[in-house]
C-alpha cells in the first residue's frame, strides 16, 4: 500500500491523529475522577477493646463541660465511607486532661481513631493514646 503524499496525505494523518486524541482525552480524565480522599486515606490499624484507655479531643466549651462528666458513658459511633454513621463500642469517662481531652476507658467495642463519641448535643473525636502520653 502506497503511502499517503502531498496535501491530502497530512490531511488525513492529521485528522487521524486527532480523532484519536480526542477519544483518548475522556478516558484519561475518566481514570482519575474517582473521589481522592477515599482511595488515598491513609488506613489506621490501631483498634482499641474492652479495657484499653483512649483519649477524646472536644472543643473545651462550657456545653461539653456541663453535658459530660467523669463516669459518663458515650456511645461510640464510626462514618463510613458512604457517610453512614454506625455505633461501634461505649466509653465511661474517667477523667478530664487538660482544657480539650478527656481521658476514657473503652467498655464495649472495638473503637479505632478518628470515630466519635457522642452525649446528648455533644461529640468529641477518639484519638489514639500516644498522642496525650508523651
Amino acid at each position: 500500500m502506497d503511502r499517503p503524499t502531498g496535501k491530502t496525505g497530512w490531511f488525513r494523518i492529521m485528522a487521524g491523529g486527532l480523532l484519536l486524541l480526542t477519544a483518548a482525552i475522556p478516558v484519561a480524565a475518566f481514570a482519575v475522577s474517582y473521589p481522592a480522599q477515599l482511595y488515598h486515606r491513609e488506613e489506621r490499624r490501631d483498634v482499641f477493646v474492652k479495657g484499653d484507655i483512649v483519649y477524646l479531643f472536644h472543643s473545651g466549651t462550657d456545653v461539653v463541660k456541663d453535658a459530660v462528666h467523669v463516669n459518663d458513658t458515650l456511645a461510640v459511633h464510626r462514618i463510613t465511607p458512604l457517610c453512614e454513621v454506625v455505633p461501634v463500642g461505649l466509653i465511661k469517662v474517667t477523667s478530664f486532661v487538660g482544657e480539650t481531652y478527656i481521658r476514657g476507658e473503652v467498655l464495649a467495642g472495638e473503637i479505632r481513631p478518628d470515630d466519635v463519641a457522642r452525649k446528648e448535643k455533644v461529640s468529641c473525636l477518639v484519638i489514639s493514646a500516644d498522642m496525650c502520653q508523651k
